[in-house]
């Protein structure tokens, strides 16, 4: 079967595809429709037309609308009683047929959560469930599908054996996984656990998680970053990698800031972590965790091995070289 690709992009991304990325992505999931006064709000999508060129270039790709995403609202309370979830579950129908899209991809960051600084509630986790089921019964055949934090409390916030019986697919977001709340400077999106780490953040755990929580193998999609992650004032003993630092792990450059005279103008050494499967910048103070293209290709080995359904990327915009969706094409392709 072929594995499925899949590209996040937020609306300024959708001018930068090419027919050559086309011919790789079996999906686009269009970042992002949100949540005003109970029903689907398309505002944040204006570009949303090119997708009728995307089709030109590859018929068979899956054009799907993204809702929601860090920071956006909205879903505790629509969620919250059956009015609420069938109004706007017929409010994505609408948005599905009037600009012709596949389906739709639920991104509730995070239910009976507000670290994000939305409203949250214990009634969560049931009523994640049942606005799926009713966006499955409205959205018939069509397809469903969600974004999961990568973490325990993702399993612990949702009811994951009924919610994989519901969707048709579950895409881990392994990034992030040391973030804006981390303070010790490490990797944001590594494969499997490095020497000395014992934190479970890392690629492989996050899955064999979801599976334990009955999610099948071959449902869940995995994550891949094309931007990094950056700590300042870090502590200058082992490269940097798992020592405390004087910020959290902020927003670093897309992959295709990283060049060169980029490294070389900040005082950076590249490294690369056998262990982990994943590489790093460190100038004897900074620290940027990064996915480089042996990285992107060992978590599309992995993809194989583990006989899961696929791998996504976030963002498309941060990588203009194409280098690493390169790399998926020749692993995945």
């Amino acid at each position: 079967m072929k594995k499925y690709v899949l590209a996040y992009s937020m609306d300024p991304g959708l001018a930068l595809f090419t027919p050559g990325d086309l011919r790789v992505l079996t999906h686009i999931n269009l970042a992002f429709g949100l949540i005003k006064n109970g029903i689907l709000d398309m505002g944040g999508l204006p570009h949303i037309g090119l997708c009728e060129k995307f089709r030109q270039w590859n018929p068979d790709i899956k054009l799907v609308l993204s809702v929601g995403g860090w920071g956006a609202g909205g879903f505790s309370g629509m969620a919250m009683t059956g009015e609420g979830r069938r109004a706007f579950a017929l409010s994505c129908l609408e948005a599905v047929e009037k600009y012709n899209l596949d389906g739709i991809d639920i991104d509730w960051e995070y239910p009976c959560s507000d670290q994000a600084g939305i409203d949250a509630d214990p009634r969560d986790r049931e009523n994640f469930t049942l606005l799926l089921d009713e966006l499955r019964k409205v959205l018939g055949t069509r397809s469903l599908s969600i974004a999961a934090g990568a973490g325990e409390y993702f399993i612990e916030g949702t009811e994951m054996d009924k919610v994989a019986r519901i969707v048709d697919y579950v895409q881990i977001m392994t990034y992030d996984m040391r973030n804006g709340f981390t303070s010790e400077a490490g990797h944001h999106a590594a494969l499997r656990a490095g020497r000395g780490d014992d934190s479970g953040l890392n690629t492989v755990s996050m899955a064999e998680m979801f599976h334990r929580a009955e999610v099948p193998m071959e449902k869940l999609v995995i994550g891949a970053a094309f931007y990094s992650r950056r700590w300042t004032g870090v502590k200058d003993e082992n490269h940097g990698l798992l020592q405390p630092a004087g910020s959290t792990g902020q927003g670093g450059p897309g992959y295709s800031e990283i060049t060169e005279e980029f490294i070389a103008e900040n005082g950076f050494t590249r490294y690369w972590d056998e262990e982990a499967g994943a590489a790093y910048l460190f100038n004897g103070s900074e620290f940027i965790s990064y996915e480089s293209p042996e990285a992107i290709a060992l978590k599309c080995r992995y993809v194989k091995e583990a006989g899961l359904l696929g791998l996504m990327y976030w963002e498309h915009r941060c990588d203009t070289t194409h280098e690493l969706l390169g790399v998926i094409e020749k692993e995945l392709g």
